[in-house]
């Protein structure tokens, strides 16, 4: 099935589904539920992606009565998930942390939480993690979940050019982390 018949399948399950159908409100989930888990997981940590996906869904079923179809159900669901994570994000930074460890890179090395040169999926989620978040946004949506670059524009909330940008300085600064240069891919470069 092609991504264009899929978004219309699952365009056509939030109308039923806003409609009062239960069984198209869980199709429409079961559609979604692992590539927003995955685009949540990236953006704010695995250790939180179920709540936050749990958290899209609730805020996407109460608002399907008023779901206009403007834009693919699909990329109205990520445009949520993104305000999810962001709010979290938001209500993270505002507490405050206490470490009670005071190297805790140290502690988890000796763990063995952390292996230099161990499994190349959990370093690369590291370097995808510590990339700037509009960058890591931007990437996630495009390379990781498969929006195209018009949906990953509506769901950021900027123009297509931005996210080729932002998804291009994320490519480098990701080649460039691999390869153990903490520098930025540009000197000077500015985040987009």
């Amino acid at each position: 099935m092609s991504t264009e018949t899929d978004d219309e399948q699952v365009t056509r399950w939030a109308h039923r589904a806003g409609r009062g159908d239960q069984q198209a409100a869980a199709a429409f989930v079961r559609a979604l539920q692992g590539p927003v888990w995955r685009f949540l997981a990236h953006l704010a940590g695995p250790a939180e992606a179920d709540d936050l996906t749990q958290e899209t869904f609730l805020r996407a079923l109460r608002s399907l009565p008023g779901f206009a179809g403007r834009s693919a159900a699909r990329t109205w669901v990520f445009t949520i998930a993104r305000r999810v994570a962001v709010d979290h994000v938001r209500a993270a930074t505002a507490r405050p942390r206490v470490a009670a460890l005071p190297d805790w890179q140290a502690a988890a090395e000796a763990a063995g939480a952390v292996t230099p040169g161990g499994d190349d999926a959990v370093t690369l989620r590291g370097l995808i993690a510590g990339l700037a978040p509009e960058r890591r946004e931007a990437f996630v949506a495009t390379q990781v979940v498969g929006l195209s670059y018009a949906e990953a524009a509506q769901v950021c909330g900027c123009p297509v050019g931005t996210i080729r940008s932002r998804v291009a300085r994320a490519r480098e600064d990701l080649v460039a982390a691999w390869q153990g240069d903490a520098r930025p891919a540009r000197r000077g470069s500015r985040v987009v």
